[in-house]
């Protein structure tokens, strides 16, 4: 496969700096319900749900997924949708109260900073920030086209109340704003009662099982094949979908088809991951730390990220991350697709790995390197 060569221009293009982040707080019909008038949507990597034709947006490349944020003050609500397609929550700072069912009295958990939810599609969900601060959480919708979102019926209710009104077509019209409903356009209704019925039911303890706590993260010590090499040492956890791990004995905490995959990386100060590339798109969202993220093997080109900056790699691109701070680290690694990543390594890395003693399978697992079979030792 010949390389990719990624200019400074274009790493700039898909390096989306936390300074970057431009808020849109009109962008869903409950912008002026009473307790959810002061939300901050943001969208980095595609447009995400927003129903704004104002919302912008960072990066614009398909990825396979959307990556945004919700921030908001304290006591302000998200309210009660559904979504096609899966929406992880990334809670990074502050504190969440989540709520399901169609009248969110089906069950409550709570996120806290470093957790993660993966929310079903198809049951209502909403969040209300119950921590002392604004907080901030990241969302990673699965699929280019998310399909939008359905609302709750009283959400719709409440905002024609305030002039607001949503199209078929998923369009925001702002009545108080001077917007006329085009002759002929079907509004949005309110979910019948028929449907709400067939929409599954979800108790706590199974909704549970479908958050990451950061107090209890399981973590892979050698989860790559440079992981006893000088540069390497990171350790991984997996939360959804088994992504890019090579320890044989890793599982994620979250199985089902996302469309993309989802990890944590934590490194200390001088350790990283060597050079490699995949053929899925990757985006790296810095939750702690310094990090260099070098792309390239020849020509190289480099930038260094720290808390919420965002990096879009591209596929086939040569890459090392390295902690270049001062503290341990962690980042946040989202993969497209449901299916394992396979991580090419550079020659020099196998070459290494092979001297102390380990390869990769043919599974694309991790394995004593003087039991693969002669086809697949290179040295």
């Amino acid at each position: 496969m010949p390389d990719v060569v990624v200019s400074t221009g274009e790493l700039g293009r898909r390096t989306v700096r936390r300074s970057d982040f431009v808020s849109c707080n009109q962008a869903f019909i409950d912008c002026r319900t009473p307790g959810s008038d002061r939300k901050e949507n943001y969208a980095m990597i595609g447009p995400g749900v927003s129903q704004a034709a104002g919302q912008h947006v960072n990066l614009r490349l398909p990825h396979g997924f959307n990556i945004g944020a919700a921030a908001m003050p304290h006591g302000i609500t998200n309210n009660l949708h559904l979504h096609y397609t899966a929406e992880v929550f990334v809670c990074t700072e502050g504190e969440y109260l989540l709520r399901w069912g169609a009248d969110g009295n089906e069950g409550e958990l709570l996120l806290k900073a470093g957790d993660i939810a993966s929310i079903p599609t198809w049951i209502f969900r909403g969040f209300t920030n119950t921590g002392p601060d604004d907080g901030w959480l990241f969302t990673v919708l699965g699929m280019d086209d998310t399909g939008g979102i359905i609302w709750g019926p009283s959400v719709l209710r409440e905002a024609e109340g305030h002039g607001l009104y949503l199209t078929a077509d998923n369009e925001l019209i702002d009545a108080v704003a001077g917007d006329e409903i085009p002759v002929d356009t079907e509004l949005t209704r309110p979910m019948e009662q028929e449907y709400i019925d067939q929409l599954r039911h979800y108790s706590a303890d199974q909704m549970k099982r479908r958050i990451a706590a950061a107090d209890e993260l399981v973590w892979s010590e050698r989860p790559f094949l440079d992981s006893t090499l000088a540069g390497g040492g990171v350790r991984l956890s997996c939360v959804v979908g088994y992504g890019m791990t090579e320890d044989p004995h890793q599982e994620p905490r979250i199985f089902n088809p996302h469309g993309h995959n989802i990890a944590w990386l934590r490194a200390e100060p001088g350790q990283g991951v060597s050079l490699h590339r995949q053929s899925e798109t990757q985006t790296l969202i810095i939750k702690s730390g310094l990090w260099e993220v070098t792309l390239n093997r020849t020509d190289p080109v480099s930038v260094r990220l720290g808390p919420r900056d965002i990096l879009s790699v591209p596929q086939d691109a040569w890459r090392t991350l390295r902690n270049v701070g001062d503290t341990e680290g962690d980042l946040l690694v989202v993969n497209s697709g449901d299916g394992r990543v396979r991580m090419e390594w550079d020659e020099e890395v196998v070459k290494s790995a092979a001297d102390a003693g380990l390869g990769i399978d043919h599974n694309g697992y991790i394995a004593p390197y003087a039991l693969l079979p002669r086809s697949a030792r290179r040295w």
